[in-house]
């Protein structure tokens, strides 16, 4: 068994500054926004940021979808620190520094390449009783530059410590020649390359830069709505989602010494992972729906879950154990925030 060694875990993606408030139904009616979703800011929704700020106690957090990940991760392995490395773009702002500390807190090692053309992207999360309205601020994250900042000799030389890397599909749609460079990397040098497809449209309209990556990689994650629309995308004519996990599963593959992953989450059904020619199922962490405070960080905290044991080179059963346990923590609370530590054997 390997333990977790400094820089082993590398992901890359969009950082965005999380800012949660609980607000009245006043603050929700002037910028039109619905007390349960998840919307991409307009110019409409320009000033809610520091309106929030300014009129309500605020919480900041490291966010972002694969920066979560990251973060859950290096919490369930505690020691040592730093095992999970971060790139992306901020800007240089007050948000951007908050940010900076934020993920030091998280004990993640970022290195951001930082822009002052746009501002540090944000994710605003209105609370209001049980519901949360999210409204996410790409601005910065949508910035990087793949040869001002993954190219730069001490940046690769920090990506190429890393034995598993990890990018959510979001990142297709700011520098799909970033991902490419990362994941020939890990191919040719028989490192795991892992990612998520993120979201129904990833799948839908960003069809065409998905299907770059997908020969390289070795874990594939999606939920039950995202392999759907893979499947009609990639005319696999099923909805069956075992039989989505297997044709997934099976697709050209470049690096032929690893054998590709596909692990599929149901929300409360049971997990579905496809390897070689084999299908299993896992039941999730059972849970009284009274408990369950906010399921907006599952994905990402499962990822981080099943992570923390694959960079150490557990096996994957295991590895699904700790992504339910994660994803079992993080939706009793609000947020993808955690506890000190985790209670997980």
């Amino acid at each position: 068994m390997s333990a977790a060694s400094t820089n082993s875990l590398f992901g890359m993606g969009n950082p965005l500054l999380d800012i949660s408030a609980v607000v009245d139904k006043d603050f929700l009616d002037k910028y039109n926004l619905k007390p349960n979703d998840q919307i991409l800011a307009e110019d409409k929704h320009k000033a809610l940021f520091e309106e929030l700020v300014k009129k309500f106690k605020v919480e900041y957090h490291a966010g972002g979808a694969t920066q979560n990940s990251i973060k859950i991760a290096q919490w369930m392995i505690q020691e040592p620190r730093k095992v999970g490395t971060f790139f992306g773009c901020i800007g240089k702002d007050q948000f951007g520094e908050i940010l900076k500390k934020k993920a030091e807190d998280a004990h993640i090692e970022t290195h951001y390449y930082e822009q002052d053309d746009e501002p540090t992207g944000t994710c605003a999360a209105c609370i209001t009783g049980a519901n949360r309205s999210l409204i996410a601020n790409l601005a910065a994250a949508n910035c990087y530059k793949k040869e001002k900042h993954l190219d730069l000799e001490e940046n690769w030389k920090i990506l190429e410590k890393a034995k598993v890397f990890y990018i959510a599909g979001f990142f297709l749609t700011v520098s799909l020649e970033s991902m490419l460079k990362v994941a020939k990397h890990a191919s040719e040098n028989n490192k795991l390359f892992c990612l998520n497809l993120s979201a129904p449209f990833i799948c839908q309209f960003f069809k065409d830069n998905l299907m770059q990556i997908i020969p390289y990689v070795d874990v594939l994650f999606g939920n039950e709505t995202e392999a759907a629309a893979f499947a009609k995308e990639q005319d696999f004519d099923t909805k069956d989602i075992k039989e989505i996990a297997k044709k997934a599963q099976a697709l050209p593959k470049v690096n032929t010494k690893r054998h590709r992953v596909v692990v599929l989450t149901q929300g409360q059904e049971d997990t579905v992972m496809a390897l070689h020619d084999k299908i299993s199922t896992f039941p999730v962490v059972k849970i009284d729906p009274k408990d369950i405070v906010d399921t907006n960080g599952a994905g990402d905290a499962f990822v981080g879950g099943f992570l923390s044991e694959l960079v150490r080179e557990k096996p994957l059963d295991q590895c699904i154990k700790a992504a339910h346990y994660a994803a079992n923590v993080i939706i009793q609370r609000a947020g993808c925030t955690f506890p000190e530590k985790p209670d997980y054997k």
